[in-house]
């Protein structure tokens, strides 16, 4: 392991692209670097080195530098301290940038000529996808929260169905981009270069539903379409409570490259300060990674096994959970270990065995999945799914028996269903739960299917009325021990709000054969593996302002018959104790639906941006929203921005896009 040495940082350092563009990068390296040169590891983001993502920057690139490398944040062109304008997320422009830094780092003085990448949640996917682009001088990446398929596996479509979060994360996008860049860097050219921003951001929301289907448009960036073309060595981590749960196991399965993978039960989060706990000893993990990869010195990480997972003890379902009883076990010959078992849907609501036919209705109201939870975890309070039974009573259940022996399901469950349709379009989600001795429901995992995609995302086509089709689709991986004496439910609706934007019509689905092949890989009591416990840097210096707050309410109005799930996080606000500023931000959305009625869906965001030093005040008021009618979604969105509480700039978007089978 690498000696603990003297570090400086840079606040600013400069980086001219090829097109005069100027990035402004934050750096942590050893003093003597220039005379000892290091490998670089880069972070390159569009989250703001200044305000946005401090907090746990502070914890990890010191940690590194001191250990003898340059960490370089980088803020992406046109977001935070840089310049240029940012169009999209994982342009060809983007990741062009990121090969053109990684070549400029590699040629400077204090850098030894070799990079690693590492990121987490879009620095995760940029970390696929620019080591896909193979620049020579990228020899090693840490990709965590990330996806291998940007239509299949993101936050604007699953399983072909789209998902609330198109629009939520959006709306995030919206907002983050609107902050203004930091007078104390960039100089007079603030408001310029703020309002040049402002100007041209496109409200994203709209552009990725213009692509309903898996096109070329979500073929670019998927590094699931050529496996082949990533060469660095890749270590993956994710998390069971995180939205991305399958990319690791994908990565560990598909790279020719050195790979190894790491699934914690955490949310989407950097796993030496995430929850639920047990934490573990990430940035000893990763300086192993980097010491073999980035500097040759034999720290034995190849020997590690393939894929390591903590699989989690069946427990009762809470929104929230601060740790989760388990054990850490290895999978090493992945994707080998698991065993399919085959359970059946049979007759009287039951899970046999044997195949069997049935003859089930279902019709879910539209408000099916309140408990659902949020889609991607995130640590803003009760944002897990809780007790299932709520849900389970508007849906299809089978039950099994109460079971023999504890079951350990590692991996991707895959289901299969005949069924007939009374509309040319609908959508089915599936979730596996596990049900205790009082009759409480833990959602274990589940998946969700456009039923107009089955046979592939590329392509939609109407549902063949009255006709029976066979459709199958993969739960989410999980690691999950139903204790022995309890129950397995397999639970089936055709709505899933708010987690799924519904399909223009109320269907009725008629069941009539079902199979699901669980992964079965049993393991003992103990742990398989050990980490070192969680270390960190001195954590990110600032006076609080306002303390945050996190809300989450469902409401339903009695004479209306809507039902509301209303969601407040107030992120605080924060004055960072080095350069000064003020940041705070304030988001708020709404989900509103009738449950006989599919076109009354609305979701509702507005979200609050404030930066501030002495006298430079500003702030952005961010709206957005989104209807729908048979044919058409709606969209509108405006952003106002203020400087010392006077409006100096408003726009407001509004766009209607026909519906593809959606």
């Amino acid at each position: 392991m690498s000696n603990i040495c003297d570090i400086h940082e840079i606040e600013d350092m400069e980086i001219i692209l090829s097109d005069g563009c100027r990035l402004s990068a934050r750096v942590w390296m050893p003093i003597d670097a220039n005379t000892d040169p290091v490998p670089a590891i880069l972070e390159y983001l569009p989250y703001r080195k200044r305000d946005g993502t401090c907090a746990r920057d502070a914890l990890t690139h010191p940690y590194f530098a001191k250990r003898g490398y340059a960490c370089v944040r980088v803020d992406m062109r046109g977001n935070g301290d840089s310049q240029g304008l940012m169009e999209d997320e994982y342009t060809e422009q983007e990741l062009n940038d990121g090969v053109e830094v990684i070549n400029w780092l590699a040629a400077q003085d204090w850098c030894s000529g070799r990079v690693g990448m590492m990121g987490i949640s879009w620095g995760g996917f940029n970390s696929l996808q620019i080591a896909a682009l193979d620049p020579a001088p990228l020899k090693a990446i840490i990709t965590l929260c990330s996806t291998v398929d940007r239509y299949a596996d993101d936050i604007h479509y699953k399983g072909g169905c789209l998902l609330n979060e198109n629009l939520g994360w959006g709306s995030t996008m919206w907002a983050y981009s609107s902050r203004p860049p930091d007078p104390a860097l960039v100089g007079e050219s603030w408001r310029d270069m703020w309002l040049e921003r402002l100007n041209a951001q496109p409200f994203l929301p709209a552009t990725w539903l213009h692509h309903q289907q898996r096109d070329a448009y979500w073929q670019h960036g998927s590094v699931c379409e050529d496996f082949g073309a990533i060469t660095a060595a890749t270590l993956a981590v994710g998390g069971w409570g995180d939205s991305y749960k399958n990319a690791v196991p994908q990565l560990v399965e598909s790279l020719s490259s050195p790979v190894k993978g790491i699934v914690g039960p955490w949310v989407h989060k950097y796993p030496h300060f995430a929850v639920p706990e047990p934490r573990i000893g990430f940035l000893q993990e990763a300086l192993r990674w980097w010491d073999k990869w980035l500097k040759g010195i034999e720290t034995g990480v190849e020997n590690d096994p393939a894929y390591s997972v903590y699989l989690m003890d069946g427990v009762r379902p809470k929104t929230w959970y601060e740790s989760r009883a388990g054990r850490w076990i290895n999978e090493h010959d992945w994707p080998q270990g698991p065993t399919q078992k085959s359970i059946y849907l049979g007759q009287g609501n039951t899970l046999t065995t044997e195949p069997a036919r049935i003859n089930d209705i279902l019709s879910s109201p539209q408000t099916c999945g309140m408990s659902s939870g949020e889609y991607c975890a995130i640590w803003l309070g009760p944002e897990m799914p809780g007790d299932q039974r709520g849900d389970d009573a508007v849906s299809l259940c089978y039950d099994s028996e109460p079971i023999a022996e504890d079951c350990d399901i590692v991996g991707a469950a895959k289901v299969k269903l005949r069924l007939t349709s009374d509309t040319p379009d609908g959508q089915i989600a599936v979730r596996l739960n596990h049900i205790h001795p009082d009759g409480a429901s833990t959602r274990i995992t589940y998946g969700v299917l456009n039923l107009a995609q089955r046979d592939d995302h590329a392509h939609a086509k109407a549902l063949p009325i009255g006709q029976e089709i066979e459709v199958s689709l993969d739960l989410d991986h999980i690691a999950y021990r139903v204790p022995k004496g309890h129950k397995i439910r397999v639970a089936i609706s055709n709505a899933y709000w708010p987690l799924l934007w519904p399909m223009p019509d109320t269907s009725t689905l008629q069941i009539s054969q079902g199979e699901v092949l669980l992964p079965i890989s049993p393991h003992g009591a103990d742990d398989e593996r050990h980490f070192q416990p969680p270390d960190a840097e001195e954590p990110w210096d600032v006076k609080q302002i306002r303390a945050s707050d996190n809300q989450r309410q469902i409401t339903t109005d009695m004479k209306t018959g809507i039902t509301t799930l209303k969601i407040i996080d107030d992120f605080g606000a924060v004055e960072d104790q080095q350069h000064g500023m003020v940041s705070g931000s304030v988001a708020r959305e709404w989900w509103s639906i009738h449950p006989d009625d599919p076109l009354s869906a609305r979701g509702k965001t507005h979200w609050t941006e404030e930066r501030s030093r002495g006298d430079w005040i500003t702030r952005t008021e961010a709206f957005a929203e989104m209807t729908s009618d048979a044919e058409n979604f709606y969209l509108t969105a405006r952003m106002e921005a203020y400087e010392n509480d006077t409006l100096i700039f408003e726009k407001d978007f509004e766009e209607t896009i026909k519906r593809k089978h959606h």
